[in-house]
């Protein structure tokens, strides 16, 4: 399996301010989020947190936007042995759904107007989009590099039918991230990387960054076609993967120990990762009690629990993200604000 059902708050920390190729307002009334649990938004503005769409039992305000992410999703349809059955797909027509809801509560009443987006939102909004990884990750575990490779133009024609679709429907405001080298993540050394010849000067999965990589390339290829297609439209490409590669490469330039083995996990040195047993769980392993534990100072490590990266981490990604050289079009000379960067 690619993940673990499991929500952190990852990477968009800056969810509601972020300026795209040809705005000039860079505020953006509320934000819809697809992705998988590389993408849960956590918002470090003074607004509020993104209600899940699946998520609306009581009387959640989903005014400010909606998260359709959901941990373990692939932009493939899902299958039987999918970790979640909330493909990309699925999110698009989740969010169709939840547009035509709200478009129909406003109509009947005002009352709803505290917790629902206005209807011209839905075309002012910034739309956010980090999925891929699982596909590939995934993969790995019944086909071939080559047969992985040759996979991925049907992956992104699965990823422009969606985008296609919010875009007939009136969205204009595309932030689209390209996958992590996830050949780093503890989850796959330990699955793959028992072969030192497998692994790189880094110690992470060489065939596993090479997919990321082409994946990457073909996927900004994409996003500049939406550039030409859609000339009223912005669409941004951020490139993830390089800016948590170079965390990994250059981890302690940037103050943390250890950058791949896991903070929360069982089994110690040089991954603390055992996929019988997950962040926090006990369980009976080889006849002896076990707990997968957390670390005792998470800002020490990159990684989390095998498959995430911790919030210290995350902080870095997204001081990076925010510097906008990651970015194509780049944005840095377009900064509504003055950032106070950590790293």
């Amino acid at each position: 399996m690619a993940a673990k059902i499991i929500s952190l708050p990852i990477l968009t920390l800056f969810s509601f301010i972020l300026p795209l190729a040809n705005s000039i307002d860079f505020h953006y009334p509320t934000v819809f989020n697809f992705g998988d649990s590389n993408s849960d938004t956590v918002d470090a503005m003074d607004l509020p947190f993104l209600n899940a769409y699946l998520d609306s039992i009581g009387v959640p305000s989903f005014r400010k936007g909606c998260n359709f992410a959901t941990a373990g999703s692939t932009i493939l349809p899902a299958t039987a042995t999918s970790v979640s059955p909330f493909s990309f797909g699925i999110q698009v027509a989740q969010f169709l759904r939840f547009k035509a809801r709200v478009i129909e509560l406003i109509a009947k009443s005002k009352k709803f107007e505290k917790y629902l987006p206005k209807e011209e939102y839905f075309d002012e909004a910034l739309y956010m989009f980090d999925i891929g990884q699982n596909d590939l990750a995934g993969a790995f575990y019944s086909k071939s590099l080559d047969q992985i490779l040759a996979s991925i133009p049907t992956i992104l024609v699965e990823f422009e039918n969606g985008i296609k679709k919010l875009y007939d429907q009136g969205a204009r405001n595309f932030w689209i991230h390209n996958t992590g080298p996830f050949g780093c993540l503890p989850q796959n050394v330990a699955r793959f990387g028992t072969d030192p010849s497998k692994l790189d000067e880094l110690g992470c999965l060489s065939a596993q960054n090479q997919a990321a990589k082409l994946f990457n390339i073909q996927l900004h290829a994409l996003c500049i076609k939406l550039q030409a297609q859609y000339v009223d439209a912005n669409v941004t490409f951020v490139d993830i993967f390089n800016i948590k590669f170079n965390l990994i490469a250059n981890y302690s330039r940037y103050g943390f120990e250890q950058p791949i083995m896991a903070c929360c996990g069982y089994g110690g040195p040089p991954l603390n990762y055992d996929s019988r047993i997950s962040c926090g769980q006990t369980k009976i392993l080889n006849g002896t009690s076990a707990t997968a534990k957390g670390c005792s100072d998470s800002t020490e490590y990159v990684n989390w629990d095998g498959i995430h990266y911790t919030e210290a981490a995350n902080q870095y990604v997204s001081s990076q993200i925010l510097t906008g050289k990651y970015s194509d079009p780049p944005f840095a000379e377009k900064m509504p604000f003055l950032l106070k960067l950590k790293f």
